[in-house]
């Protein structure tokens, strides 16, 4: 049961409708955002909650056991408050959230009403819906190691060990002609295969990009042509001559590990881990 302030509880017993919802949003790299669905700005709890950005949020029912609580709230996108750009650059993913309900008539009197994270946001023609995750969604995360054939390690972390700093890892180049959202050709990476890129981080380090990064897609090469093909699209358009850096990728493969980064003694995978083959194998009369 949750206990509501003396202040609040007698705001509802007055049956006065002086109630407003407020979300914070508190990034990955602390800042903190906050937003409310009342007309006029509040400070609450030692945050400012912006009213201009006209936000609104579904209902959330709360149930017994391990399903994980979800809801939605969504709003106007202001470069002031809520910034599209930050959002396409993925600055507020997996940020943590707070629902506060607040008597705006005395700010100081409020309830936490539950806690979550910030999953998927769409945008469109100036406006958002972010969905919000209970806490009970970090229970489908994996946590410790998996046993698996290929290397569970990210490129170039603490486990890993490969230094993506390194010349013979890491290439700058920039944007030459624009084919797609997401794909372009690029000059500055000429010494490098085919393919040595797939998989690898790519970052943007000017132009109106500068700051977004992507996965990168495939890395071809064609007629002393380079083409790189990116998952994610990035916010704005690209122009010839972004600037960018990209680092090597890895598809994880115990050959991969060994042939291309010579790093097989930090592989964290199990490659002559057995098969179905082998739980299925039965004796066979005269064979050894």
């Amino acid at each position: 049961m949750r206990t509501l302030p003396p202040d609040l509880a007698a705001a509802l017993a007055s049956g006065a409708t002086t109630l407003a919802r407020c979300w914070r949003l508190t990034r990955r790299d602390g800042t903190v955002l906050g937003l409310t669905e009342h007309d006029r700005d509040l400070e609450v709890d030692g945050t400012p909650f912006h009213a201009a950005a006209g936000v609104t949020g579904s209902e959330t029912a709360a149930a017994l056991g391990f399903a994980a609580a979800a809801g939605e709230m969504a709003g106007a996108l202001a470069a002031d408050q809520l910034d599209e750009r930050d959002l396409a650059a993925g600055l507020y993913d997996g940020a943590a959230v707070e629902l506060l309900l607040v008597d705006w008539s005395n700010p100081a009197s409020f309830v936490r009403l539950r806690r979550g994270s910030l999953g998927e946001v769409r945008r469109e023609n100036g406006t958002f819906v972010a969905e919000l995750r209970g806490l009970a969604d970090a229970l489908g995360q994996v946590r410790g190691r998996l046993f698996t054939r290929s290397c569970d390690a990210d490129l170039g972390d603490v486990r890993c060990r490969i230094d993506l700093a390194a010349p013979a890892f890491r290439g700058e180049g920039a944007v030459v002609a624009v084919e797609a959202a997401g794909r372009f050709t690029a000059s500055g990476l000429d010494g490098f295969a085919a393919g040595w890129f797939t998989q690898g981080r790519l970052v943007f380090t000017g132009g109106a990009n500068a700051g977004f990064a992507s996965e990168v897609k495939a890395h071809g090469m064609a007629g002393g042509t380079v083409r790189l093909d990116m998952w994610q699209r990035p916010p704005e358009p690209l122009a010839a001559g972004d600037a960018f850096t990209v680092s090597a990728g890895c598809d994880k493969r115990f050959s991969t590990c060994r042939d291309r980064f010579a790093n097989t003694p930090n592989f964290r995978g199990m490659p002559h881990m057995p098969g179905n083959d082998a739980v299925l194998r039965i004796s066979r009369p005269g064979a050894s």
